[in-house]
């Protein structure tokens, strides 16, 4: 279990979206996995999937009925974060609000610590 300063918070929005998603897919065990890797412009990249597995380095985060997976690696880089899901005029995507990010690059996807 992660520890309370490590706990990833995801909106109503979010929640949402997931479980629409997994709807579509037919799949209602499916989550969203939120993985951090090297890249991106600013040094780090978020990358999201639907996955149904977890591991055991694995942290399963729910809220508002829907769950979001996150390995122990990119924990230690979201810890506080919280996930949300916005339409604009651009398009929709999820969002992280990560309090650990010293600075973003303008489509929100990659940052620095």
């Amino acid at each position: 279990m992660a520890e309370a300063s490590q706990n990833v918070q995801m909106t109503e929005s979010a929640a949402k979206r997931i479980q629409e998603l997994a709807a579509g897919e037919g799949n209602a065990a499916l989550m969203l996995r939120l993985q951090v890797s090297g890249g991106g412009c600013s040094g780090f990249q978020y990358e999201f999937s639907l996955d149904s597995d977890r591991s055991d380095e694995d942290h399963v985060f729910e809220n508002h009925g829907a769950k979001m997976v996150i390995d122990d690696t990119s924990l230690d880089l979201l810890g506080g974060a919280e996930v949300d899901f916005v339409r604009e005029l651009v398009g929709a995507a999820f969002r992280v609000n990560n309090p650990n990010a010293t600075s973003s690059c303008g489509c929100g996807t990659s940052f620095s610590v």
